[in-house]
């Protein structure tokens, strides 16, 4: 490789199973690598996996010139609670916002539910004398010797984290700042965060949670992120990191390790992200973006050639969905997001029967160590890859191009110990139905996405990827009723490609909250020019020339007396000429068409949003990819694989991936590459798309026979 062309860009997506490695040249060329996730050091897999991609390569981490990071570091610490004592600073009267959230049950018939405990305890709210009123005058002063005394108090008690609120401090922070200025001059050992400089909006109860989940969230993402910047800089690494947003948009490393919270989603934004590209590429505008790696799966939808986003969402066990229907069930994060459903199903899953005798599948995972009971590294729980193993549908002697040593017969074990001979099944049986129930799981998660948004899956195509995804995308398609299922190139790695075509991107806002008939267009004009002014800036900052600047304007509007907004985007060039009444022709259709009804009451809006991208110049180009290149070598041709609907093992071919072309090819087959199995049943019928993708058709008849 010519020295002009060694300028590598490089996307890295740390899983619950698998940390994914993407390299891509000057060129535009990839190059991938899967290796095992090192949940105790998670920056170590990276460190490695680089070192071990670029030595194929002939390259060090010297000709490095962008590293693009993807991560599920912060849910993790949320949902394993692994965050320090945290703090709260409020305003005198408002200790229990946490507590009292919404006054809302997520399912109000289930009465076995508990609520999540808040991640501060109440000992550690502190109140203290201040108020600012609703128009940003002072009505009561900061008292400082009360802020002094919280700090001795969160000191003496070990406290390591706080997070200040105070009433209205969206409409005047100079409270919340001087409290910020005190804790840092006078205990600088504290990690203090303010809800000024992480949401400036209204809403008591969702501001408070936001700026806690980031304050809980400040020691662990800071330690990992300077400790992966240390490790890739001491390797001989000087190039800047981005960490990806849950908007999927990305950010400087400085403002994710300051601003956490908006990193919760890292990790699934960078596929929606790459499923959007893709699909304006081949021609499919709505698309279902469904990602199954080794411990979750995760589904979003896309529409228009857009991914939805929604402001707020609800970080919780189980599934984990934007909080626009259910409310009330984790805590809540009103930041911009990709609106994608999480549930705890992928490959490494642990099957276990109840005490009721029935088979569940997760949500507790094997994750990368020990990982499923083939990988011969300690585990005997059998988990949804060993049911893949004993079904035929993986290669029984390794994965990851060889990398990865399976020994079968421990999956074989596994079921027959834990699942089979408990429940008086055979092995095919007991592995068939670890499948399906993974499968109803997944289709669950998507559902919530869909029907539960009031969309019908059936008239959109089901993009599949992660490492587990190609294997179970036409079971989940079909039980869905979609009859088109596309798998794209470098699919197993597939977050961390998306990451590659992804920009530098910062969200500001503006609260108006006023009635649409009552809004002054001057005041309009103003707030989009002052929000321009402050997008610019800071993309200036980031180092992007004007031309490499780009702006999307969005309004968050409810109607009068609604307490959840719903947000369209709009032109501001056709605002400014159309007056304020564009706003409210495009608010009623959109909410027509989420909620399945509208009304005649005014229209409010609440906040005028600014997304400010700044567009990166090197993104992985799909045309450009060669996905015979990431072949893993088909040592046997042939392998008895067992079909849903079948009484017998069917002698299915095994093809690499580059098989695909324009010419059909008729299912059953396996699809075999260094990063995912593609599996093809019966009936079914897989072509090229011409951008390395697999289509697959899914026959009517195997959706019917779901039903």
């Amino acid at each position: 490789m010519s020295a002009a062309n060694t300028k590598l860009h490089i996307a890295c997506d740390i899983g619950g199973t698998f940390t994914d490695l993407v390299v891509q040249t000057g060129e535009g060329v990839p190059h991938v690598r899967k290796v095992a996730s090192t949940p105790d050091a998670p920056g170590r897999a990276v460190v490695t996996g680089l070192h071990a991609l670029l030595a194929d390569l002939g390259l060090t981490l010297a000709d490095v010139g962008e590293v693009v990071h993807g991560t599920t570091v912060g849910s993790n610490i949320i949902l394993q609670k692994k965050g320090p004592k945290t703090g709260l600073v409020t305003t005198f009267g408002f200790r229990d916002v946490l507590e009292i959230g919404r006054i809302r049950t997520p399912n109000m018939f289930d009465l076995t539910w508990d609520k999540p405990l808040p991640l501060v305890p109440r000992r550690y709210r502190l109140e203290v004398q201040e108020r600012i009123s609703a128009d940003g005058s002072v009505v009561v002063p900061l008292d400082e010797d009360d802020v002094i005394a919280a700090g001795k108090r969160f000191c003496d008690e070990g406290v390591e984290a706080v997070a200040v609120c105070f009433l209205h401090s969206y409409v005047n922070p100079a409270h919340e700042q001087r409290a910020r200025d005190i804790f840092r001059a006078e205990f600088p050992e504290l990690l203090v965060t303010t809800s000024c400089d992480v949401l400036p909006e209204m809403k008591e109860y969702e501001r408070t949670s936001t700026t806690v989940v980031n304050a809980y969230l400040l020691k662990g993402m800071q330690q990992y992120l300077l400790s992966l910047t240390e490790d890739l800089e001491s390797a001989g690494m000087a190039a800047s990191i981005l960490v990806v947003a849950s908007s999927g948009g990305m950010m400087r490393i400085e403002t994710a390790i300051e601003k956490p919270v908006f990193a919760v989603g890292s990790g699934p934004a960078g596929g929606v992200i790459g499923c959007t590209r893709l699909g304006r590429l081949n021609g499919h505008a709505n698309l279902i973006a469904f990602d199954m790696g080794g411990t979750t799966a995760k589904a979003s939808i896309i529409e228009n050639g857009e991914p939805t986003m929604t402001s707020e969402y609800e970080f919780r066990d189980g599934i984990s969905t934007s909080s626009r229907f259910i409310k009330g069930g984790g805590y809540m994060l009103k930041v911009p997001a990709i609106d994608i459903a999480e549930i705890g199903a992928g490959g490494g899953s642990i099957a276990w029967i109840d005490d009721g005798g029935l088979l569940q599948v997760g949500p507790l995972s094997a994750g990368a160590i020990p990982g499923p009971a083939c990988y011969g590294q300690g585990n005997e729980q059998p988990t949804v890859t060993d049911a893949n193993v004993v079904l035929g549908y993986l290669n029984p002697t390794s994965l990851a191009g060889g990398s990865l040593p399976i020994k079968a017969a421990l999956s074989a074990q596994a079921i027959d110990e834990h699942i089979a001979a408990p429940l008086g099944l055979t092995r095919i049986a007991a592995a068939a139905g670890i499948r399906q129930i993974a499968n109803v799981a997944m289709a669950r998660a998507i559902r919530s996405v869909t029907i539960e948004r009031g969309r019908d899956p059936r008239d959109m195509t089901l993009m599949a990827f992660g490492g587990s995804g190609p294997a179970h995308a036409i079971d989940v398609a079909a039980i869905l009723g979609i009859g088109k299922v596309i798998i794209p190139v470098m699919s197993g790695v597939f977050s961390a490609v998306g990451m590659l075509g992804s920009d530098i991107e910062h969200t500001f806002v503006r609260n108006l909250v006023c009635r649409l008939d009552r809004v002054e267009q001057r005041y309009l004009e103003e707030t989009i020019e002052d929000l321009r002014s402050q997008g610019i800036s800071r993309l200036r900052q980031d180092g992007f020339d004007d031309d490499r600047i780009n702006f999307s304007f969005t309004a968050d509007m409810h109607y009068l007396g609604q307490s959840s907004e719903l947000t369209v985007s709009f032109d501001p060039v056709e605002l400014i000429t159309a007056g304020p009444g564009l706003l409210e022709d495009a608010f009623h259709p959109a909410y027509l068409e989420t909620y399945g009804y509208r009304n005649d009451e005014p229209v409010e809006l609440v906040n005028i949003r600014l997304t400010g991208s700044g567009l990166r110049q090197h993104r992985l180009a799909f045309e450009e990819s060669n996905t015979g290149r990431f072949d893993t070598p088909v040592g046997e041709q042939h392998r008895e694989a067992w079909f849903d609907g079948e009484d017998h093992a069917m002698l299915t071919p095994v093809w690499p991936r580059s098989q695909i072309t324009r010419d059909a090819l008729a299912g059953p087959a396996i699809l075999e590459s260094y990063d995912t199995t593609i599996l093809i049943p019966p009936g079914c019928m897989a072509t090229s798309d011409g951008y390395s993708s697999v289509m697959i058709e899914v026959p009517e008849k195997l959706i019917e026979g779901v039903r």
